[in-house]
Formats: structure tokens, sequence, C-alpha cells
């Protein structure tokens, strides 16, 4: 090796080693060589897309999206010892998404440099060409198709080949390139839902690059933040910085809101995505956020019904017309209605507390709730909580309730002072005050009572009230 040649490589190598960042260029360290990773530019709104015809990949047809990044193509090179006065580098050109044979198309125009720029350094101008006109010299645009070539190499993908003369020597040299393949072209790619998925990836991972390296500002902290420091949502594309969207959900699943961790733009119906919340919040309170969100839709489905086993709760599937339920976890039977143990077609049994809400439940129900109420709990049991209720305001419009145990007593006619029916205790009708059992009348003779000479008031007599003139 020359020392001409040997200083013209290192010049080149430290050259492009300060132009390009480390993941675009890195330098072999045992030869004179090294691997450039180069990304195009696309245009706005680039769809990549398969067709629903394709018969490489059953899973993938029909499959259609619009990207920012596709993955880079990959120039290895080494610089033989007579480079750049007599050899061109050797190198090895791969992509994941480009067939074969417009790999080898790329390879035949790097050529082509070469010998226009022959006895020069040439790295440069294939890294330019390669990022800045690859689209244009192989014809690509938007949308642009996807398939896996059946020619040829397996791997390879239908050619769409440069109309440039010069390279291709017209129709007939073209139809020769796709015919013959550069041994220096490799499609990294096993197969077109592998292609799709690593597609997908890149784009996702180069998108969230960019994102963190710019500024944003928060409009809740309204602090201008680094995009690593935030998190946007997805549909709406509203960006937050994470300290204070960590409060924000962390106050909601709290509170038990898990549907309300939407975007806070206002009238924006963006929600988080589970990942993004996992994110955020602390394993415990993520932990709550995923079970509190698999129940609720659990409730939202009709045929689904919960144990009622307190240490239990597993969700259980009802099948359509029937009332038993078996819990899968601790093999309970119970009735889906009143969550009791299964009673086959008896009634459900209710408490004395619920029957009153059965009442009116009945009462100010329709003609089918009330059918359901009927089947549910029988109807002598409808009929019993009714009775029960005209009981209870029958009662308390014309009982008073014995001052010593409570019994209802009804009183008829006679004087003012009360014998109860079920303990025999005397008492007032008037101020309902319990009497002496030795003396009962002293409490309306005495002038300190508050009764004093009402024993007789307001009796009844011949069907008549009869008011005492005192």
């Amino acid at each position: 090796m020359s020392s001409e040649d040997r200083e013209a490589q290192e010049d080149e190598l430290l050259a492009l080693a300060s132009i390009y960042e480390e993941d675009e260029f890195k330098r072999a360290e045992s030869a004179q060589g090294g691997e450039t990773r180069i990304c195009l530019e696309l245009p706005q709104n680039f769809r990549v897309f398969v067709s629903g015809n394709s018969t490489e990949s059953p899973q993938s047809r029909g499959f259609e999206c619009t990207v920012c990044f596709l993955p880079p193509l990959v120039l290895n090179f080494e610089l033989p010892p007579d480079y750049p006065s007599t050899s061109p580098p050797a190198f090895t050109l791969s992509s994941k998404w480009l067939s074969p044979a417009q790999l080898s198309a790329l390879c035949k125009h790097l050529d082509n440099l070469w010998e226009e720029n022959r006895g020069c350094v040439v790295l440069f101008a294939w890294m330019q060409f390669l990022k800045e006109e690859t689209l244009s010299y192989l014809n690509i645009s938007s949308p642009y198709e996807l398939k896996m070539c059946q020619q040829g190499n397996p791997q390879g993908r239908m050619p769409s080949v440069p109309q440039d003369a010069e390279d291709c020597g017209g129709a007939g040299g073209c139809a020769a390139a796709e015919e013959e393949i550069d041994e220096r072209a490799v499609q990294d790619v096993e197969s077109l839902s592998s292609l799709i998925r690593e597609i997908l990836d890149f784009d996702q991972a180069q998108r969230r690059k960019c994102f963190n390296s710019k500024m944003y500002l928060c409009n809740i902290c309204f602090c201008e933040k680094l995009g690593r420091e935030c998190m946007y949502f997805t549909e709406c594309s509203h960006v937050y910085c994470k300290a204070c969207l960590k409060d924000y959900f962390e106050i909601q699943i709290r509170d038990g809101q898990v549907h309300c961790l939407n975007c806070p733009e206002p009238k924006c119906s963006s929600v988080a995505t589970p990942g993004q919340v996992k994110e955020l919040v602390g394993e415990q309170l993520f932990a709550r956020y995923d079970r509190l969100l698999l129940q609720s839709t659990l409730d939202l489905m009709a045929d689904v019904v919960y144990c009622p086993r307190p240490g239990c709760q597993t969700p259980v599937m009802q099948e359509p017309g029937c009332t038993m339920g078996i819990c899968s976890c601790c093999n309970y039977a119970f009735c889906t209605l009143c969550k009791m143990t299964y009673h086959g077609v008896s009634p459900c049994k209710i408490t004395a507390e619920k029957l009153m809400d059965l009442r009116n439940e009945y009462l100010e129900a329709d003609e089918a709730t009330k059918r359901f109420l009927e089947q549910r709990y029988g109807k002598r049991v409808i009929q019993k909580a009714l009775e029960e209720m005209e009981s209870k305001e029958w009662l308390e419009k014309n009982s008073k309730s014995c001052p010593c145990c409570s019994t209802p007593i009804e009183k008829l006619d006679g004087c003012n002072k009360m014998t109860c029916t079920g303990c025999m205790q005397y008492f007032c009708w008037l101020c309902m005050a319990s009497l002496s059992r030795v003396n009962p009348y002293k409490h309306f003779n005495d002038p300190s009572s508050p009764c004093f000479d009402r024993l007789f008031q307001a009796m009844q007599i011949d069907g008549e009230f009869w008011e005492d003139e005192n």
C-alpha cells in the first residue's frame, strides 16, 4: 500500500466518522472498512401495502399502512490496499424491503460512480446517492407494494427496475437485469410477514427517536421539555409532560375512574393505551387499573356474573335461560338471580330488610318487570310484601306503640288510660308515658301532670268523639 493511498483512506474514514452519527457510520476495528446504515427520506404519507391476492403470506393479505421511515440500506465495505489509486472498495449492499434485482441495479450504479471518479475517494458520493436518489432511481413512489419474488432468489421481490439507459441499456437491458442478480446484493428478510413486522417496528422506533429529540410545551404545567420527558396521545398527537400525566393518571386510578384516562385537552376523546399507563404509574397502581378495566368490561357483558363468595369473586359465564352458575374456581353452585345457594325451581328467598325494596320495585315496575319479579320471588312473596306494606301504613295511621314493649295499640273507645295487650303495662294515650300499676289514675288527677284532668279527652261515645270541656 502506497503512503498516498493509506493517507487518503485514513482521511476519508475520519471525515465520514465526523459527518455521520455512530448509528449511521461505524468503522471496522480489524480492517480498513466499515458499515454505513442509510435511512431514506420518504415523501409525506408514504404508504406500503400487500395486495389482497397475495399467496406468499395469507395472514398478511390486505395489509396497508402509512410510514415515515423504512429500514435502512446497509452498505458494508472494505478498502483494498490500492484504493483509491487503482481498485474500488469491495462492498455488499443489503436491504429488507428492496428486492435483489433492485439492489443489483443500485450496485451497478455504484460501480459506474466509481468509474466516473476513478483515482478519487468515492464512499461519500456512494452514500449521498443512496440516501438522496434511491427512490427516484428505482422509480419507487407511494403506494409501494411489498411483494415477495417467486423467481430466482426465493427471498426476493418483484423488482421495480429503473428506466436509465446508461445503466440498464433500454428495455432489453432492464429485462436482463431482472435475471442477473449481483452477488453483492443481499435481501435480509425471511418472509413477507416478518418484513411487515420489521417495517412497523422500525418506523415506530424512529418516530420515538425523533419525538425524544424535540422540545414540546406541556399545556398543564406550561413548561417546555424534551420529548423523552413527554408523552403523546396516539389518536390526537397532543403532548404533555410525563410528570403531569403521572399525577393525573394516579388520581383517576385511585378513584376507580379507569375509563377517564383521556387526553386532558378540552373536548378531546383520545384515551391513553395500557402501555402508556404502565409506563407512568407504579406496579401496584397499574395492577389496580388492569383489574378495574377488566371488571368494567365484564360488567358490560350480560352473560357474565360473579361468584358471590366474598373470597372468590371469579367471573362466571351464565348459560342463556339458566339461573344456575357454577364457579370454575371454587365450584360453588349459586342462583344467578339472588346469589344464594342454587335452589332449583323454588323461588328466591328474600330477607326482611329487602322486602320493602321489593315492594317499591314491584309497584313502580312495568308489566314485564312485574312478571319477572313474580317468577323470581313467587307471587305469594310479592303478595306478602304488599300486605305487609298495607298493614304497616294502617298501623302508622291508626295505632301507637307501647312505650314499654313497642306493641302496636289501637284505641277504639274508653278513657286515655291504656293497657298494653302485650306486656299489660299501663300508659297514657295522650303523652305515651308509662303509668303506675298501683295508681294509674294519679297521672290524670295530679295538677302538676301534663295530662291533668284529661282522662276522658277525645273519648268516643256512640260513634262520636266527646271533648272534655276542661
